[in-house]
């Protein structure tokens, strides 16, 4: 039967949803939903493409394993595709897994493998002669991020194998190890202590945190987060187990240095796996890290081989997820938070209810298409869940309030007055006023981050008593702060506040690449405003640019450069430039004289890995010889550069026809011996 009109709009808003929070928790690291209400949204979206299998599309979320990779890393096909298990939300799903098992594999009785579901980022970490050479992300199961250096950086990582553990195990010395990055309870509560001790970023879950750490671009914060690595899975140079149980393997890899289950078990049958999962719910908060269900395996690997896998799951193994932490209560009201855009997003104030053993009082409703489709009002009752330690979320209304109000999206801002716009392309409502308050600080926070300027010290508390005494009204204002307006402030000693004054010189110094980006353009990342930089190589260049030059610079498209021209046609941004630029910020990026122009005029492309030097490093030799590196593949590139293991930049540059080398054809261009 064709599917109605309704089912199709019903379809497409599911993976329009699907595809923002993946990206958003994938990509960003923030999701806004728990794992259980994304589940749900899955679920009901598989079970419709099954009903109307016509309409199954090939980039339907429900059609891929995971997440793109983030920019800012080169990317690394795996050997053997991550792809991720399908979950269990009862023990009847469980017994018709195992059901499934062992009709397929004719056997009676299984021996599984039970251990626990860590709630961290997934890494393959690739071992050559005993020796640590690689750490790749999951990424989105085919392809990750080469984290290499952030990965060294997880003491519990070993670097070299146990040699005598090898030869005892009777393994090859190329070995991958799988496994997960997480944060230990205590540590977490480290990493917010003193987040909150120097007004900085509150994290709200283990999990966020230790993701976000591994795909730092600084390695020193990664090493800074106190990271943990547990393994669960070995291989072969070649994809294959190495090994003919899962359990010796195990016991394999914790020979060889490595943390894995403690209380991993090996049973036989689903009742004694039921029996496991009721024995560990009983006791995971007293684990020592976050677990949001149980794993189960098939012991066997020659089973694991014979079960096979379907395109995004294996079939011999399980997820068991531990039910979501809801509860019920009263939305005392609803207001607004503007943030460092201007997008003003509602708040529920709740009856301060426990959820989990952690005391709720508020819940982020994101906007007002989701304040309709709830349906929340206030005086309402709702219930809402916090599964896996994520910020807890309105999952919906379970009754009205007896004298419940609606809530309207004020007309003015609530922090300055000004009037409120809503782009007809936007779901978001903006207040317009470049001085906002609100804005003002977000700001400031924003131009101060890791990523940006970089000034360590500068958090959100010290921001609000800055802007709160009128001691600051814009990034520039903070070049002429002095001790005698510091130490006044709350919690600022003369050491703290010396501190603070150094960092804030020191990032004077950060270069056109973290400036732009600390401004604050609208959709301008750190990877535009390094391509920005090193296009233009001054501010003044790129402050008189209109969109079509804009354009002009690889991997930015019109949406970009229409933000990025309308950011420096405001007056008041050009002003903020001018006294940054008064106060001895670089405003031009380091650019070394060409050796000669002998590749003038000439794009490369690199991708893969290079066996002499690393890409950087190629690129620093095409910009000495006068050409320029992208970031994309386009009609507009005249070389790619092919190493080992490429991604998709490949295969683009053979579709388009254009010349591709590998290294030796490229030292050969450039002229090396």
């Amino acid at each position: 039967m064709a599917a109605s009109k309704s089912t199709r709009k019903e379809i497409e808003k599911l993976r329009a949803d699907l595809r923002h929070h993946e990206y958003r928790y994938y990509v960003l690291d923030e999701p806004e939903i728990s794992d259980a209400a994304f589940d749900r949204m899955m679920n009901r979206l598989k079970a419709l493409e099954a009903e109307h299998p016509e309409l199954v599309t090939p980039d339907s979320p429900s059609q891929r394993v995971g997440g793109a990779p983030r920019e800012g890393f080169e990317t690394v096909v795996h050997r053997r595709p991550m792809i991720s298990l399908d979950n269990a939300y009862s023990y009847d799903d469980l017994r018709e897994f195992d059901r499934r098992v062992r009709e397929l594999t004719g056997r009676e009785h299984i021996e599984y493998v039970t251990e626990h579901k860590y709630d961290g980022l997934s890494l393959a970490l690739i071992y050559e002669g005993g020796r640590l050479a690689r750490g790749v992300t999951r990424g989105d199961g085919a392809r990750g991020e080469d984290v290499t250096p952030n990965v060294r950086t997880i003491r519990s990582i070993p670097l070299v194998l146990d040699s005598a553990a090898i030869k005892k195990w009777k393994l090859p010395p190329d070995l991958e190890v799988r496994g997960e990055a997480i944060m230990s309870r205590r540590a977490f509560e480290e990493l917010n202590r003193k987040q909150e001790e120097q007004g900085g970023k509150i994290f709200a879950n283990a999990r966020n945190a230790a993701a976000g750490a591994v795909r730092m671009l600084d390695p020193k914060v990664t090493a800074s987060r106190r990271l943990d690595f547990y393994a669960y899975y070995l291989l072969n140079a070649d994809g294959r187990d190495p090994l003919d149980r899962h359990s010796r393997a195990l016991d394999a890899l914790e020979a060889m240095g490595f943390r894995v289950c403690a209380e991993r078990q090996r049973v036989a049958g689903i009742d004694k796996v039921m029996a496991f999962c009721d024995a560990q719910d009983a006791r995971r908060e007293k684990l020592p890290y976050e677990i949001d269900g149980i794993v189960a395996k098939v012991d066997e690997t020659a089973l694991q081989e014979e079960l096979g896998a379907t395109a995004k799951a294996p079939r011999w193994a399980i997820a068991y997820k531990y039910p979501a932490r809801q509860e019920t209560t009263v939305v005392r009201d609803i207001r607004v938070q503007v943030g460092r855009t201007g997008a003003l997003t509602p708040v529920a104030d709740l009856e301060p209810v426990k959820v989990g053993g952690v005391t709720v009082s508020h819940s982020t409703l994101h906007n007002m298409d989701e304040v309709e489709r709830l349906g929340v009002q206030i005086g309402d009752t709702v219930l809402i869940e916090r599964a896996g330690e994520v910020i807890p979320h309105v999952i919906s209304v379970t009754k009205k309030g007896a004298h419940r109000r609606p809530f309207v999206m004020p007309e003015k801002c609530p922090e300055c007055g000004s009037r409120i716009h809503k782009s007809p392309d936007e779901v978001a409502y903006r207040c317009v006023n470049a001085a906002c308050p609100a804005k003002r600080k977000e700001s400031l926070i924003h131009f101060a981050g890791r990523h940006a300027m970089n000034i360590d010290g500068l958090g959100e508390k010290i921001v609000d008593q800055l802007v709160d005494n009128g001691l600051v009204k814009d990034p520039a204002d903070l070049y002429p702060l002095t001790l005698d307006t510091l130490v006044p402030l709350e919690r600022m000693a003369e050491k703290s506040a010396q501190n603070l004054l150094d960092e804030i010189e020191s990032s004077k110094k950060n270069g056109l690449a973290r400036l732009i980006y600390a401004l604050g353009i609208r959709f301008v990342g750190e990877r535009t405003g390094q391509l920005l930089a090193e296009h233009f190589g001054s501010l003044r260049e790129i402050e008189e640019a209109n969109e079509e030059k804009l354009t002009e610079v690889p991997e930015i498209g019109p949406k970009v450069a229409a933000s990025i021209a309308e950011f420096f046609s405001e007056a008041a941004n050009r002003k903020l430039v001018a006294k940054l630029q008064k106060a001895g910020v670089r405003m031009t990026a380091e650019r070394k004289a060409p050796r000669d122009s002998k590749l003038a005029g000439k794009t490369f492309v690199f991708t893969g890995g290079l066996e002499h030097r690393s890409r950087e490093q190629a690129g620093e030799i095409v910009v000495s010889h006068g050409g320029k590196v992208g970031g994309s593949v386009s009609k507009k590139t005249d070389y790619v550069v092919v190493g080992s293991d490429p991604g998709s930049k490949y295969d683009q540059a053979k579709k388009l026809g254009l010349t591709i080398l590998d290294e030796a054809g490229f030292e050969k261009l450039v002229g090396i011996k």
